[in-house]
């Protein structure tokens, strides 16, 4: 990996908890607690925190990486110092700025005794990882509880058929790149430093397409229609982002494809709404059922269950029913069913009806009201 900008920037030590002397074990350890905590898959909107600590574990992970990693930052701003001898601040004049350099694996490539590789995904370099793209899915009520395995619509970039991401035409191949031998860069020697730039001939790619396929005209990619299987847990919930790794459009130079993240849409339910695990259901009653008591018989997302209710339940009390709501995985409990119990009232009575209320109104007293003050 060739030193980036970010480097002087970002202090991946303070990002990952841990500090410069950690031992793998303790960045390794660091990297999963924060990755389960943030991961976009069960914690929608912290994409960002975790591509700052997945970045942050790929540089400390390496120990040739850190060590690159650990030298660079003695000359950035985390580093309290002056910056570069010569041209680029310190003693000898000028003001260092991160700014001012763009691509750090140009500039310090030959500081490590390396410019920027074929194979790297730096700016305009060698193959590039492909973009992650986003795509809805709706489901029933019913397929998000239980999971599925669906097919997902899309239109993207995608491999070449013809070339296979070659970008040459078919019975040819890329050639090595005349100009820079197939290193993809250019070297410069400055005395002190070993300077480095992409080779403007392959564009850091290390080959050039002297036949271009007929296809994709020799970008190694062509834009067309395609299905993604996905497979969509148990328990689902509306807007949840399931990540498909792999599947997003296809990368330049034969890079690695971008991944896809499918955004869930759930539809309702005819009965049952849901909280997290659990489902809820309203269950109309009568005021005599409530007063008396009575056994109700409810339905779950398997068979029906027996609820009892004990004599002067209030109107909207809520019962829970144990183990029957959104099934769970490997990780987590079976959600429960949450049952509210409603007075119904009619809105219309005959005149048999209406006797027997206003009789049940003169037996029983109204409740005291005095504590409403007036």
């Amino acid at each position: 990996m060739a030193p980036q900008r970010e480097w002087f920037e970002k202090d991946y030590y303070k990002i990952l908890g841990v500090s410069d002397t950690a031992t793998p074990k303790e960045i390794t350890s660091a990297y999963r607690k924060l990755a389960k905590k943030h991961h976009p898959d069960t914690n929608p909107g912290h994409e960002d925190e975790f591509k700052e600590i997945s970045a942050a574990y790929d540089v400390l992970n390496d120990a040739a990486t850190r060590k690159e990693y650990d030298s660079v930052r003695t000359m950035g701003p985390m580093s309290g110092g002056t910056g570069f001898p010569g041209g680029f601040g310190g003693t000898q004049g000028g003001t260092f700025r991160v700014e001012d350099l763009g691509d750090l694996g140009d500039i310090f490539g030959g500081l490590f005794n390396r410019g920027s590789r074929r194979g790297t995904t730096g700016r305009g370099t060698g193959p590039q990882r492909g973009a992650d793209i986003e795509a809805e899915l709706h489901l029933s009520f019913e397929d998000a509880v239980a999971g599925v395995t669906t097919s997902v619509h899309l239109t993207t970039d995608v491999r070449c058929h013809t070339c296979h991401g070659s970008g040459s035409a078919p019975g040819t191949q890329p050639v090595t790149c005349p100009r820079c031998g197939g290193t993809g860069t250019l070297q410069d020697n400055q005395g002190l430093f070993s300077l480095s730039q992409i080779c403007p001939e392959c564009q850091g790619r290390g080959t050039v397409v002297t036949t271009p396929c007929p296809t994709c005209h020799g970008t190694g990619v062509e834009h067309r229609s395609r299905e993604v299987k996905v497979r969509i847990p148990a328990g689902v919930e509306d807007g949840q982002r399931i990540r498909v790794k792999g599947r997003g459009a296809a990368g330049q130079g034969n890079g690695p494809a971008g991944d896809l993240y499918v955004v869930v849409r759930v539809g309702r339910h005819r009965l049952f709404g849901r909280r997290g695990r659990n489902l809820t259901l309203t269950v109309p009653v009568s005021y005599p059922e409530l007063v008396l008591g009575t056994s109700l018989t409810v339905p779950t997302l398997g068979d029906p269950v027996t609820l009892r209710v004990p004599p002067g339940t209030p109107s909207g009390r809520t019962f829970r029913v144990k183990g029957r709501g959104v099934p769970a995985g490997k990780k987590s409990a079976t959600g429960d069913l949450l049952v509210t119990v409603e007075v119904a009232v009619p809105d219309a009575l005959d005149d048999s009806q209406r006797a027997t209320v206003e009789a049940l109104a003169s037996a029983i007293a109204p409740p005291d009201r005095a504590f409403l003050g007036v």
